[in-house]
This record gives C-alpha cells, structure tokens and sequence, in this order.
C-alpha cells in the first residue's frame, strides 16, 4: 500500500524536489512559504531560460520535531530554479535595490495552452514576479546545513 509522504518524513534530511505539475508546486510552495530572498540573489538567465532564486527557507517540516524537542525552528538556504522561463515580469518589486529583502508567500501555477503557463511567486507586501513558461518545471534544493532562526519564532499571518 501506498501512503503520502508527510513533512515529518523529511526529518534532518535536505529537501531536493521537483515540480512538473500543479500539485507538485503546491507542495514546494508549501515548503518556500516564510522563505526570504535578497534581491541580489535573483537571477534571470535569459539564455538558459531558467530563472533562480538563492533562499533562506523556513523548514516548515521540522517545526513539530523542534517543539518536541525544545529546540529552536530552523531556516535552511535553498535554491528554487524554474526552467523553460520565456519571460519574467514583476510588480511592486524595486529591481535596483539588491539589497532589498523579500518574503515568499505563495507559488502558483496557471496553465494555458499546450502546457504553457504562467507561474506566479506571490511576495508580502503585494510584491509578485509572473513567469511565462513552455512547461512547468520547477526544483527546490536544500544546499546548507539548516541553522537556527534568527528570529527564534514560527511565521505567522495576521488572517
């Protein structure tokens, strides 16, 4: 018998995933939610058609274990790559402020015709960046040792 994975699964292990689907995004937004980015740690290789992101990733599936435990949450910096990007835009996001540092809140994924689409790295503070894509293909890999938090809390969202 078959059974979903759950955060706890992911114990001290790093996270290396990979989105083809909407379903799968959902899972990586899930993990990325609370993440935070420098400006300067965007990038947009046109050539390469791949779009990165050098993050400092709240490890949502430790939050339990850390609790259990009495220890402090942990972030992790990780790198979100999408590939097969034909365009990117943003809104509400100051490109020449690199030093500028954002929240990730959501990825979304809204196809169009031929399993083209658009996906949408939804920001706090009505940020966004939009990503037109041939197809969706998406990766997040944990590439640190996780760390403690500098802020010693769980993220939360006034409702």
């Amino acid at each position: 018998m078959v059974e979903d994975a759950k955060f706890e699964d992911g114990g001290e292990r790093p996270v290396y995933l990979k989105a083809l689907d909407s379903d799968d995004l959902t899972v990586i937004s899930a993990l990325c939610q609370d993440a935070v980015v420098p400006m300067g740690e965007i990038s947009y290789d046109t050539s390469r058609r791949r779009f990165a992101l050098l993050i400092n990733r709240f490890r949502w599936e430790d939050v339990e274990a850390a609790e259990r435990r009495q220890r402090p949450v942990e972030r992790v910096q990780a790198v979100l790559v999408f590939d097969d990007v034909l365009a990117a835009r943003s809104s509400g996001v100051p490109a020449d402020d690199k030093e500028m540092i954002l929240s990730l809140l959501a990825l979304t994924f809204t196809p169009t015709q031929d399993g083209m689409g658009q996906i949408e790295i939804t920001l706090a503070g009505d940020g966004a960046i939009a990503l037109e894509v041939e197809t969706l293909d998406a990766t997040l890999k944990d590439v640190t040792r996780p760390y403690v938090a500098p802020s010693h809390h769980v993220p939360s969202h006034d409702d």
